[in-house]
């Protein structure tokens, strides 16, 4: 069983950044994040793998950047130019053979 420990959420203005962080109890493949504002699906943001490769969402691309410490079974989502619309829980996850989901972290982005 992977535990997923999250951190880094909280309160922002329009333009600033936060920057999450997530370390896993041991090494997995695919670390990211995904989020869901009240009333609407849950998207995906970002994946990197093990290797590095990256998948980011359109809607965040140029703005958020996912990296990871593969020491650490740690990943980070260092999101810039926060826009209201970013607002939402942010949860990251964890895929290998099962998927794992962190307890979610609130970002609030007020205009």
């Amino acid at each position: 069983q992977v535990r997923l420990v999250e951190s880094g959420g909280g309160l922002v203005q329009a333009g600033g950044s936060l920057r999450l962080s997530c370390a896993a109890s041991f090494s997995i493949n695919v670390m990211g994040w995904d989020r869901q504002s009240p009333g609407k699906q849950r998207e995906l943001v970002a994946r990197i793998s093990s290797g590095g490769s990256t998948n980011v969402a359109d809607s965040v691309k140029g703005r958020f950047t996912i990296s990871r410490d593969n020491a650490k079974n740690t990943v980070y989502l260092q999101m810039n130019n926060l826009k209201p619309e970013d607002t939402a829980v942010y949860y990251c996850q964890a895929s290998g053979q099962r998927v794992y989901w962190g307890q979610g972290t609130q970002v609030t982005v007020s205009s």
